[in-house]
């Protein structure tokens, strides 16, 4: 048939899932552990930081060099402009 492809672009899949398994694994590693956060509020405060994290990651930033950007400059930060620590809006030099 003239070497056309019979199946779509979009109906190929890889042969493996290692990218998927990777991006899960410290969410099903963790999961056990999360269980003795201490209480309600602990598990809750260490939700709001792994989701900080994750969005830094996502967003291409080291999660390290936000947090500590963003937690030295939180204090002095117009709640006005707190938005722009969030971290899609985010920057290292954006003072």
């Amino acid at each position: 048939m003239g070497g056309a492809d019979p199946l779509p672009d979009r109906w190929k899949r890889p042969h493996d899932n290692n990218w998927i398994e990777n991006q899960i694994r410290p969410i099903a590693i963790g999961r056990k552990n999360w269980l003795f956060a201490g209480s309600l509020r602990a598990g809750k405060r260490a939700a709001a930081i792994m989701s900080l994290i994750q969005s830094a990651r996502l967003n291409g930033h080291e999660p390290y060099a936000y947090l500590k950007d963003v937690l030295t400059r939180l204090p002095t930060q117009p709640q006005s402009r707190i938005g722009e620590l969030l971290p899609h809006r985010w920057g290292p030099d954006s003072a």
